[in-house]
């Protein structure tokens, strides 16, 4: 992908972070309950990072105008669950059903027929793993956490196994290390509910970017 492209698609993650704030905050303005949104200058600069890093990764692979798409969809929910602890079902859907058409779309120009089996297996491998675990006993997680973890498993999958696994392991990690850092800060408490979705979007994102 040449150098003005790449630039592109980082000036279209700006505006995809830019108009986050305001989206998200227009799915959960009955429920923010003294939270507080991102700035919209976060959320630019966020969109350029993932936008730039996908299009770097994966430079003129088709699969990534459904990267895109999901990632643009994900800093909407990243704005959702950091306000006011929600993933909306029509966002998730958005996920689901817009990335499932740009991975089809992609499966049809690379001719592998495939690799969009797996990512129907990596979106199920998900859903079932997520699932499990938000039906243990004091487990924090929610079926929003487990809806997004599916849609977000399909694109992981037609990526490949190794892709689906680091989708699945790194939001733990992600989301251990950044409790912790709360805890330190006093920011939170042990009893403190804190959102899952980010760590969800931010493992898959790295997941597609190293995978």
């Amino acid at each position: 992908m040449s150098a003005l492209l790449m630039a592109g698609v980082a000036l279209l993650g700006a505006a995809a972070g830019w108009a986050a704030v305001p989206a998200g905050r227009s799915f959960c303005a009955d429920r923010i309950a003294g939270r507080h949104a991102p700035s919209r200058g976060v959320l630019t600069l966020v969109g350029v990072v993932v936008f730039g890093g996908l299009a770097a990764a994966r430079g003129a692979d088709p699969v990534l105008p459904a990267l895109l798409l999901v990632a643009a969809a994900g800093l909407v929910l990243a704005v959702t669950d950091l306000t006011a602890l929600r993933l909306p079902d029509p966002l998730v859907g958005l996920v689901a059903v817009g990335g499932g058409l740009g991975l089809t779309a992609a499966t049809a120009a690379t001719g592998d027929p495939r690799r969009l089996a797996v990512a129907v297996a990596g979106a199920t491998l998900s859903f079932i793993g997520y699932a499990l675990l938000a039906l243990l006993p004091r487990a924090r997680l929610g079926f929003g956490d487990v809806k997004l973890a599916a849609a977000l498993g399909l694109p992981l999958g037609w990526l490949g196994w190794p892709a689906l696994r680091l989708g699945l392991l790194l939001p733990h990690v992600l989301a251990g290390v950044t409790v912790l850092v709360l805890l330190a800060a006093g920011r939170v408490r042990r009893d403190t509910p804190v959102p899952f979705g980010p760590a969800l979007l931010g493992g898959a994102w790295l997941a597609a970017v190293l995978g």
